[in-house]
């Protein structure tokens, strides 16, 4: 798809916006990910009460962030952590009850990392199901019971101080 071509699926000032500011989040994420992990708790999570979520915007969310992630390249990223952090910062401040998923597992005799979003415990917007490869070492926020977690919710010992700088 051209890029140009995207602003025909923009039908009001509101999705220009929106676009824009998936942009921006999603450019932002090398940076963001190499900051503490406290830090990156505080940038994802909403600082006001979820909304109810609405299914139009879900959907409208999703589509466009994978818009934003094809024609936005180089200043884009690709891959899975760049698609999962932007997904679940738009997804949660929609008021979608969502978990941010970080998985290891073998492919081909290498360890690779992969980053997903989860709903009830289940890969959402995935392709395919991760989980027959990839083993979930973090989620965020942690559902886990904690052993001394910290202000932000997240469980003392159930990961790193730094996020992986794969995507």
């Amino acid at each position: 798809m051209r890029r140009l071509e995207v602003l025909r699926h923009l039908r009001s000032l509101n999705d220009v916006v929106l676009v824009l500011r998936i942009f921006g989040f999603a450019v932002a994420v090398p940076w963001l990910v190499r900051r503490k992990l406290s830090t990156v708790a505080t940038v994802l999570e909403p600082t006001y009460a979820p909304l109810t979520p609405e299914p139009a915007s879900i959907h409208k969310i999703a589509g466009y962030v994978d818009l934003v992630l094809r024609v936005g390249r180089p200043l884009i990223r690709p891959g899975c952590l760049t698609r999962g952090l932007t997904l679940y910062y738009f997804l949660s401040r929609a008021g979608l009850d969502v978990t941010l998923c970080f998985g290891m597992g073998n492919v081909g005799g290498t360890y690779v990392g992969h980053c997903w979003v989860a709903k009830d415990g289940e890969p959402f917007l995935e392709a395919r199901d991760p989980r027959p490869v990839f083993t979930v070492v973090y989620s965020f926020p942690d559902e886990r019971p904690s052993r001394g977690s910290d202000s932000h919710g997240l469980g003392g010992g159930h990961g790193r101080d730094d996020m992986a700088r794969r995507s």
